[in-house]
This record gives structure tokens, C-alpha cells and sequence, in this order.
């Protein structure tokens, strides 16, 4: 797997260029870009949500950087699902440039257009469906259905003289899924028969073994549980996840509650999905959350976000007693999702909370309340016997998973040499049925904090992870500016410390020393008297208090 970055050959005519800008080694902002005859197109546009280690994050978006000095050569971008890994940074792409067509199904493009009107842009957009050709540009697009955890999830073709390739986006085989909508391994098949030259394919649960279990055995459990909750029911999934949602109000509709959706983003999508018909909401189960307050314990269910432990998700805030809903003994609490990796942390904090106000916590641990939205080994194996593609890239995973891929590639008979084990920024031709790597971009990460973007760097979250773990130090000093000498202090105040600031005590006269010893030797200037005073505290610091805490030194000249 290449590491060092290197500058790959300039394009050569009849060449496509692949370079994944996300989505490989994590589980989030997944973006590729197809370059031929000088034309790029993008398929998704994705976040990927911060973990503990990277704090005060809000987002963290895929590294425009390769493309910013080429927007107007973008053609389209094709989104093949509505899932914020692959949707959600599109309003940070179009603030660059508001003209770039969207192209996606019809759910999709109206989950969207939902969100860049928040962010007041108005999009150009081209709605596909599956069995649907589109020439743009240089690359002629055909759309396959695919099954996944959301409606309307599209696989697409990619044909160029270069060749052909076959891009999943998040897929499974459920072969029962709540809307019917399978699959299409019929097109796979023919596409298979035509020859696929690359294949980008979904690798979440390449690590998983056998098949994905079907969506329609969550229904009958969550069923089972709302039935036997004494008081409310909290349910929490991603906002977008249409089919656990309808499952949900179909089970509250059995039992005779009614349904009150809870944050802001789970309230607009599912205002959309129902418009749109993908979403069936039974007669009279849906009231406003203010109104669901009324009602009887027994008869509520509350639909809400939350699932990953986000601290200001619904969830997190029921779980700190910072909501109006307040759970407590007789409550119940549906975790309807799966972790994502990084989550797991937050997650169990958030369960243990819950747990502790006195609610029945049911989570997919204990009870068959979510199943993946992915293909497992079994189905992937499928896959690659039915397309027999000659040349095989695995994305939109963690490199374990992207690992576990690889090796099922080739154990169907794909050799070695044409499965390509890639990272953020690898950048791969295809020519004539050959596909390989010519170069590694060097891939950041851009962290979206509150209205700042891309202006956080890994630095500053060092210096925040040293805030919150180390403690912080001030010293202030004034010496005399024609010898050196200390007139005052030093003063010192730290935050972050158990101990008291007189345990500073014994160390100013040292750092008076240092100063002294300084100016001796007839340095005047102030931050490298600045960086004697760091120097000597951060070692009395490490010493004495085993810590290494953020220190800033003032010297004051007078």
C-alpha cells in the first residue's frame, strides 16, 4: 500500500485516471474522481465524523485540494445514495464553484437540495433512475439498483474508450427488502458478460462472513419490544434511514401508539421521504412532538437521532438530562443502528447513561433491532463470480476491511497483481484492460469547525488534546530591559491541575536562575527569554508532576 506521496505521469490519451480523495482506510467521505480527455466526474461527495482524538470537531471533509484548481473541468457529480458519508459535503464543494451538476435518483437529489438550502445554494440537477443512460461529458453513465439501508441507492457504469467500471456505492443482496427494490444482478450479469475492467466496490463488511441478514426481521422485533415497554419508547437511527423508520411506525401502529420524530435533520428527511412516496405513514400515527407530550406514556413513541452518541444529538442530550424528554424507570430506549468505527466509545457512554436514569437500554448487542446496510463476504463473493471483473478496487472502508475485500477478490481467481490495495489519494490508470497505480496525491484531512473550514489543522488539535488531558500553565515575568534581571514575578497559573499554585513555589526562584543565567550571557530578546522560561518550567513540570501540560510564557520588558 503506498505511503509516500509521488507525482504521478501526465495523462496520456485514451488513459482514465482514478483517484479516490476519500472513503479508503475510514468509513466516511467517500469521493473518487474520474478523469478522462481532461473532463473529471465525481461519484459522492461525503463527511466523515470526528472521533474522540479530534476535538471541537464538527466534520471532516474529503481534500478538495487535487480538483480546486480544476472545477471548471468537473462535469457532474453523481451521488449514488443519500447517506451523509456520501452526500454531505457537497455544500462545501459547490461554495467553490455553485454551477456543478448534481446527478442522482430522485430521494437522493431531494435530500440534498434539502440541505444546500441551508446553505442558500441552489443546485443544477439531473434525476436518474435505474436502466437509465447519460452521456456527460466524455463518460457515458448507466445506473443499476441497488439495495442498501436507504431508498433508491444507485450503482453506476462508467464506459470511456479507456474501458469500463463498475462503482457500487453502499450496496447489499437483501433478496426481501421492505421495498422490494433488489439488487439488479441481472445487470451485474450483463455488465459481466460486456467486461468489466474496474471494479470499486463496497468493502464494509468484507470481514463480515456469510450474508447480511434481511431487513424484514427487524420489524417482528421491534414489534415484540414496543409491545411489552411499559412506558415510552425512544428509538434512535440515522436520520436518513427510511426503511427502520417505516418499521417503526408500522410497529407503533400495532400497538396503538403514536410517533413523534425528534431532531431537526430526522424531522426534514422524513418530511421528504413521505412527499415523495417512500415513506408510507399510517393514518393518523405521526403528532407533534409538543402535542405527543400529552399523551399517555403508554401510548408514544419517539423517533429520534442520536444513535452514534453524538453530544448534541437527542440522544446524548436525554442521557445528560439536558431535553424535555427525560428518561426514567419503564422507559425504553431502541438503539436501531449499527456502530460506526470510532463510535463505539460514545456510543456505550451514552448506553451506561441511560442504563442509569433506570431505562431498558435494547441496542443490536442484545437483540436483533439493525441489521447492516452492506454486503458481507458471501454476497461480495458473488459479485465477483457473477462480473469476473479483470481488475478490482476496494473502497468505502477501514484498510481491514479494504484487506478483507482484496483477499476475497482473489480467491474467485483475481490475480494478485490486478487487486489494488489503495489509500486516500492513490491514483490509478486504466488503459486497455490494465489497470494500475502511477502516482499517490497527498491526501489531508479538512476539518469543518463551527463556521471555519479547512483553517483547523492537526496541530491545533494536538494543542486542544493537550488542553483537555495535560492542563495548561501560564507564567508572566518582567525583567529589566537594560540587564535582564527579574523586576517581577514570575507569576504563575495553571488550569487543568488538582494541585494548588503555590506547588509553583519551588520553582520560580529557577526559573528567576534560568533568566538570570541568560541575560548573563546577553540574551535580550524576548522570545527566546520566553523559551528559557518554558523550557524550565515543562522540565520542573515533568519531573515533579509527571505531566506535560500546554505552557505559555510572557516576558514583559521594562
Amino acid at each position: 500500500m503506498p505511503t509516500t506521496p509521488f507525482d504521478p505521469p501526465a495523462l496520456a490519451a485514451g488513459t482514465l485516471r482514478v483517484i479516490p480523495l476519500g472513503g479508503l482506510g475510514e468509513v466516511g467521505r467517500n469521493m473518487t474522481v474520474f478523469e478522462y480527455d481532461g473532463k473529471l466526474l465525481v461519484v459522492d461527495c461525503g463527511v466523515l465524523f470526528p472521533e474522540e482524538h479530534q476535538p471541537g470537531v464538527d466534520l471532516i471533509l474529503p481534500d478538495f485540494e487535487p480538483i480546486k484548481h480544476r472545477l471548471d473541468d468537473i462535469v457532474g457529480v453523481v451521488l449514488t445514495h443519500g447517506h451523509e458519508d456520501h452526500i454531505g459535503a457537497v455544500p462545501y464543494l459547490l461554495k467553490l464553484k455553485g454551477d456543478i451538476p448534481l446527478i442522482g435518483s430522485g430521494l437522493t437529489l431531494a435530500l440534498i437540495e434539502a440541505k444546500l438550502k441551508e446553505h442558500r445554494i441552489r443546485p443544477y440537477t439531473l434525476t436518474v433512475t435505474e436502466g437509465q443512460h447519460e452521456k456527460v461529458g466524455p463518460f457515458d453513465l448507466e445506473f443499476i439498483a441497488v439495495n442498501h439501508s436507504i431508498p433508491d441507492a444507485l450503482a453506476v457504469a462508467i464506459r470511456t474508450p479507456a474501458g469500463l467500471v463498475l462503482a457500487t456505492g453502499d450496496f447489499k443482496m437483501d433478496q426481501l427488502p421492505l421495498d422490494g427494490r433488489i439488487t439488479d444482478l441481472r445487470a451485474f450479469a450483463r455488465l459481466g458478460e460486456e467486461g468489466v475492467d474496474l471494479f470499486l466496490v463496497d468493502s464494509t463488511n468484507a470481514d463480515v462472513p456469510g450474508f447480511t441478514p434481511t431487513e424484514r426481521g427487524i420489524g417482528p422485533v421491534l414489534d415484540q419490544v414496543i409491545a411489552r415497554a411499559p412506558r415510552r419508547v425512544v428509538v434512535a437511527s440515522f436520520s436518513s434511514h427510511v426503511h427502520r423508520v417505516q418499521q417503526v411506525l408500522d410497529a407503533a401502529h400495532a400497538n396503538g401508539r403514536r410517533v413523534a420524530l425528534l431532531g431537526r435533520s430526522m424531522v426534514r428527511n422524513m418530511g421528504i421521504a413521505a412527499d415523495l412516496g417512500y415513506l408510507n405513514v399510517p393514518d393518523g400515527v405521526l403528532i407533534d412532538y409538543k402535542k405527543a407530550r400529552d399523551l399517555p406514556d403508554d401510548k408514544i413513541v419517539y423517533m429520534s437521532t442520536g444513535s452514534q452518541g453524538e453530544p448534541m444529538a437527542v440522544l446524548s442530550r436525554m442521557a445528560n438530562l439536558d431535553h424535555a424528554i427525560e428518561p426514567g424507570e419503564g422507559d425504553t430506549i431502541i438503539l436501531a443502528s449499527s456502530q460506526i468505527p470510532g463510535n463505539e466509545n460514545a456510543i456505550y457512554r451514552v448506553i451506561d447513561g441511560l442504563t442509569k436514569l433506570g431505562a431498558t437500554v435494547v441496542h443490536k448487542g442484545n437483540a436483533k433491532v439493525h441489521v447492516s446496510g452492506h454486503a458481507a463476504a458471501g454476497e461480495l463473493l458473488y459479485c465477483y463470480n457473477i462480473l469476473k471483473p479483470k481488475n478490482v478496487l476496494p473502497v468505502h472502508g477501514e484498510y481491514r476491511h479494504l484487506m478483507a475485500n482484496a483477499k476475497l477478490a482473489r480467491e474467485t481467481g483475481i490475480p494478485e497483481k490486478n487487486t489494488i490495495l489503495g489509500e486516500n489519494g492513490t491514483v490509478v490508470d486504466l488503459r486497455a484492460g490494465v489497470a494500475e497505480v502511477v502516482g499517490q496525491v497527498d491526501i489531508g484531512f479538512v476539518y469543518v469547525d463551527g463556521s471555519s473550514v479547512g483553517e483547523i489543522t492537526d496541530a491545533d488539535l494536538k494543542d486542544r488534546r493537550i488542553l483537555g488531558e495535560e492542563g495548561f500553565i501560564s507564567v508572566i515575568v518582567v525583567v529589566d530591559s537594560a540587564t535582564g534581571s527579574v523586576i517581577s514575578g514570575p507569576e504563575i497559573h495553571a488550569r487543568g491541575f488538582a494541585e494548588a499554585d503555590k506547588v509553583f513555589d519551588s520553582v520560580k526562584p529557577k526559573i528567576a536562575a534560568a533568566l538570570a543565567e541568560a541575560a548573563k550571557s546577553g540574551v535580550r530578546d524576548n522570545h527566546a527569554l520566553s523559551q528559557v522560561v518554558r523550557r524550565t518550567i515543562g522540565r520542573w513540570v515533568n519531573q515533579s508532576l509527571r505531566r506535560r501540560p500546554m505552557i505559555v510564557p510572557m516576558v514583559i520588558e521594562a
